[in-house]
């Protein structure tokens, strides 16, 4: 049984080394669509070509983020490229697989065993406090203790599915749902872990100085990224979140339903990255 996590990768130094990495150890190979970032992250992917990385494909950014076409060849690469399940990750991303299951593949093959073909991530999002405003360094995963959980609606991330024979559609739900005639997702959803930004300098230059594709934005997609601006990025308080238990605990019982990133001038929650 083979899985393939396809990653857009767009300046992503920082998280793509660790994600491939994670994903490798989880049994699930990754496939690099590389948006044509100007830092490392296309040489740390290229170390890892033929160790866990099973092809980088360019894709030009033309100045501007835009997401559709990324989308897009994400949903054709999943009926081109060998593979028995798929999943739709972004580099700052760790998937998990439920306690006691094994690893992902461990807990795809159980869901197939089940007569399911999809499944769905609950998202937990980590963040810098008012307290520990900076982690922006190789080590944010084991400083950046403080999250919240976050669900707009369910499923909202449900993006690992079973390979099939017709098309899947990322794009209507901005890549959140995947929909393909004849889902069956699992009862049970797994754990993501996102790191949403690891200091106020990051979160400017990951969604302030971004320039997004006007098209889009004017569309609905991006909405509170692309609005987004330096006054308002206010960190949380430490004791405004949940702390990870000692075992790795994650608890997602009240959900929040907007980021706090965007709540600081009063945005709606976005759909789509």
């Amino acid at each position: 049984m083979r899985a393939v996590a396809i990653i857009a990768t767009y300046n992503e130094e920082r998280f793509i080394g660790g994600c491939i990495e994670h994903l490798n150890a989880e049994g699930v190979e990754v496939f690099i669509l590389e948006n044509g970032s100007t830092d490392g992250t296309r040489d740390i992917c290229a170390s890892f070509l033929g160790a866990g990385v099973c092809g980088i494909e360019d894709v030009a950014r033309d100045g501007v983020y835009s997401w559709l076409p990324l989308l897009e060849r994400k949903a054709a690469l999943a009926s081109e490229l060998e593979a028995d399940w798929f999943l739709h990750v972004d580099a700052d991303e760790i998937r998990l697989a439920p306690p006691g299951w094994g690893t992902l593949l461990d807990a795809f093959a159980r869901v197939e065993h089940d007569g399911c073909n999809a499944v769905n991530f609950l998202e937990f999002t980590f963040v810098p406090t008012v307290e520990e405003p900076d982690h922006d360094h190789a080590c944010f995963r084991r400083t950046m203790r403080h999250y919240y959980p976050f669900l707009p609606r369910f499923p909202d991330r449900l993006n690992a599915w079973k390979r099939q024979s017709g098309p899947v559609d990322l794009c209507a739900s901005g890549g959140h749902r995947v929909a393909f005639e004849g889902l069956r997702m699992h009862a049970t959803s797994f754990a993501m872990r996102h790191y949403l930004f690891l200091s106020r300098e990051h979160a400017l230059e990951k969604y302030v100085r971004r320039t997004y594709d006007p098209a889009e934005v004017a569309a609905g997609w991006h909405r509170a990224r692309a609005a987004l601006r330096a006054d308002d990025i206010v960190l949380p308080s430490a004791n405004d979140l949940r702390t990870v238990g000692p075992d790795g605990e994650l608890d997602p019982s009240t959900p929040r339903t907007s980021h706090f990133l965007f709540e600081a001038s009063r945005l709606p929650s976005p759909e789509t990255p």
